[in-house]
């Protein structure tokens, strides 16, 4: 039973490496940036939600399947941001990517003035 058991989490942490090995190398090769592991991702086809656990601040978007372009924002500590979920397509969602919310400088918002 012992060397059942010790069989199964070594197969387990093999396929866990290589997934997170084929994640990483996905990234690289599109040419995005994921945040530290304390920002998770929960996807599903309506939303999909962001939660920083991080004591810092990130901007982030979300990476799609087909490219789809949701905006960059600011999840500061302990947020859940919700973007689109996946949809009813074969859509899927590929992770989370650091990014730069617009008119951000040194890590704080411009104010845009009212008119």
């Amino acid at each position: 039973m012992r060397s059942t058991i010790t069989g199964l989490t070594a197969g387990l942490l093999a396929v866990s490496s290589g997934v997170a090995a084929q994640a990483a190398s996905r990234e690289a090769e599109e040419g995005w940036d994921s945040p530290p592991a304390c920002v998770h991702v929960n996807a599903d086809w309506r939303y999909t939600f962001v939660t920083n656990d991080c004591s810092s601040a990130y901007d982030v978007t979300v990476v799609y399947r087909d490219g789809t372009n949701v905006p960059c924002r600011v999840a500061s500590p302990g947020d859940i941001i919700s973007f689109p979920g996946y949809g009813t397509q074969g859509n899927k969602v590929l992770g989370v990517a650091l990014c730069m919310v617009a008119g951000r400088q040194d890590g704080r918002l411009e104010a845009t003035p009212r008119l």
